[in-house]
């Protein structure tokens, strides 16, 4: 059974929308061309990957359920500036695990893609590493939602360590250890705290850290 439901409000998903709309005229322009040649997808591609990411933030693939004592009942909660919107209850005295489509699925294909295409394992494994050393850091729970994290910072936590651990390289490595240490450093390794949020779903990739990982796709390209 795949899950869909809108993982924050009609607010974001219009700036997000127009974010993407902005892209799009910057790769017409080609003023993305060269750049993302340099983080190794075609520019074309890299748009029909941003838009179906973004479509995708809606579907989740469900793993797994964890027992919970309550569950949290649907409501809005702010956190970082932007609003979260709690789902209504999907399984009865439990929290449904899912992988989100747009902010997960994709990611890790795109970012296997590149591993091997540019064969740089150990620097993105250190850059996988550090960011998500960084984002587990800042990475706040919220009752009813499942792990938050501030937008910006993943993108520009995982720019630098591209930058620092090479120059030329950049692009490729900023993406992978983006969207990979974001996953793990704010999802997989506060996976154990699914018992405690009192959440219908959590989905690894989905409302905390999906407009962080979407928003590492198009810094990477910038950053050529």
């Amino acid at each position: 059974m795949i899950v869909i439901y809108a993982p924050f409000t009609r607010l974001l998903l219009f700036l997000l929308l127009l974010l993407l709309a902005v892209f799009f005229l910057l790769v017409e322009m080609r003023v993305l061309t060269y750049a993302y040649r340099k983080v190794g997808v075609r520019p074309r591609y890299a748009f029909a990957v941003m838009l179906v990411s973004l479509l995708g933030s809606h579907v989740n693939i469900p793993l797994y359920s964890v027992p919970t004592r309550r569950l949290v009942s649907p409501h809005e909660v702010s956190m970082f500036g932007r609003t979260y919107i709690v789902p209504e209850t999907i399984e009865e005295g439990a929290t449904l695990v899912a992988l989100n489509v747009g902010g997960a699925l994709i990611p890790i294909l795109v970012s296997i893609y590149l591993l091997l295409r540019t064969r740089m394992y150990g620097r993105m494994l250190i850059g996988v590493a550090l960011v998500a050393a960084v984002v587990h850091s800042l990475a706040h729970i919220v009752p009813g939602i499942g792990i938050a994290v501030p937008m910006i910072a993943p993108p520009l936590v995982a720019a630098a360590v591209g930058l620092v651990l090479s120059f030329r390289g950049a692009p490729p490595i900023a993406y992978v250890a983006g969207s990979m240490g974001t996953l793990i450093g704010a999802d997989l390794l506060n996976l154990r705290e699914v018992a405690h949020l009192g959440a219908p779903i959590v989905s690894i990739g989905g409302a905390g850290t999906f407009d962080g990982v979407f928003l590492t796709g198009i810094i990477a390209g910038l950053l050529a």
